[in-house]
């Protein structure tokens, strides 16, 4: 089992990032958090790097059943989407496939919710 959903599509960087956005919130995400890899190295480390973002998408429903089932499962909330050019005009996004991470926490009333979840994170990548 891959630990992450993927696609490569065509188009310029920020438009994809408003695709993702828009196709998560169909599905009833919100970005909590939107982190800037390529400014952020630059800053600390005074490197160039590709166009990459991290999305922290949050499914609040499932995140508070998350929570009630595992009290610590915060620690791997939110489900990262990660959106990077691979080459000019080709853009690559993927989402954690929760069912793989799940695995680790051994907890049988979480696998339903990770399910769920991939299956939602999954249509999210293939809509873009």
């Amino acid at each position: 089992m891959k630990y992450y959903f993927a696609k490569t599509v065509s188009g310029e960087f920020e438009e994809v990032i408003k695709k993702v956005t828009n196709e998560l919130e169909k599905e009833g995400f919100g970005v909590l958090t939107q982190i800037d890899i390529a400014a952020t190295l630059k800053k600390k480390l005074d490197v160039d790097f590709k166009k990459y973002q991290i999305l922290g998408a949050c499914n609040a429903p499932y995140a508070h059943k998350a929570l009630k089932a595992e009290d610590k499962i915060g620690t791997m909330l939110p489900c990262n989407v990660i959106v990077q050019e691979v080459a000019k005009g080709k853009i690559a996004i993927a989402a954690v496939n929760p069912s793989a991470s799940m695995q680790a926490v051994g907890n049988k009333d979480l696998e339903e919710i990770a399910t769920e979840i991939g299956n939602k994170l999954q249509k999210i990548v293939d809509n873009v």
